[in-house]
């Protein structure tokens, strides 16, 4: 699995949105950061509430320079019917992420379990803040549905970012 190392150039990305268009790091970033909240897919309930917390803060977002997305590896039609079920009406949605995409950024990458309503595979959660130049700035990987980080003590934690010029972490390879 490759390892993304803070100041180090991310992947570029190309995906379609649920509401039209597509979404391109290297075109649609945000001013100060982009944040791509990488979500394991419709039948992920901490998935739901997750991005529900991050769609009430979309706003809050933007006034910091800062371009939210939640991507998936669920097609069109399952990440239309989250977007619908959830309610998630700011934050962009896209989809159609392949596998190799999601390894391209060290997501881990699970099989449906026996009986459940999971996709045959699907990435793990993961959360990428990411500078206008794509260079990484901090990065959060899951290997399972638990211990994601919430988006309200994040906005809090990058203003203390951007007011003190506090630089990325974990640098040294």
């Amino acid at each position: 699995m490759p390892r993304l190392i803070p100041t180090h150039d991310v992947p570029d990305l190309d995906l379609p949105l649920i509401d039209g268009g597509r979404f391109s790091l290297s075109a649609d970033g945000g001013d100060y950061l982009t944040i791509l909240a990488f979500y394991r897919g419709k039948h992920c309930p901490l998935c739901r509430k997750w991005l529900q917390e991050l769609n009430g803060l979309v706003d809050d977002y933007a006034e910091r320079g800062i371009k939210v997305v939640a991507l998936s590896m669920d097609g069109e039609e399952r990440a239309q019917i989250a977007r619908d079920e959830w309610d998630i009406d700011n934050v962009p949605i896209a989809y159609d992420l392949s596998e190799d995409e999601a390894r391209s950024y060290g997501l881990y990458i699970s099989n449906k379990r026996d009986g459940s309503e999971e996709p045959e595979r699907f990435s793990e959660p993961g959360t990428f803040l990411i500078h206008p130049d794509r260079t990484l700035y901090a990065v959060t990987l899951q290997s399972m549905p638990f211990t994601r980080p919430s988006f309200k003590e994040l906005l809090g934690a990058l203003d203390f970012v951007k007011d003190k010029n506090y630089p990325p972490r974990g640098t040294v390879e």
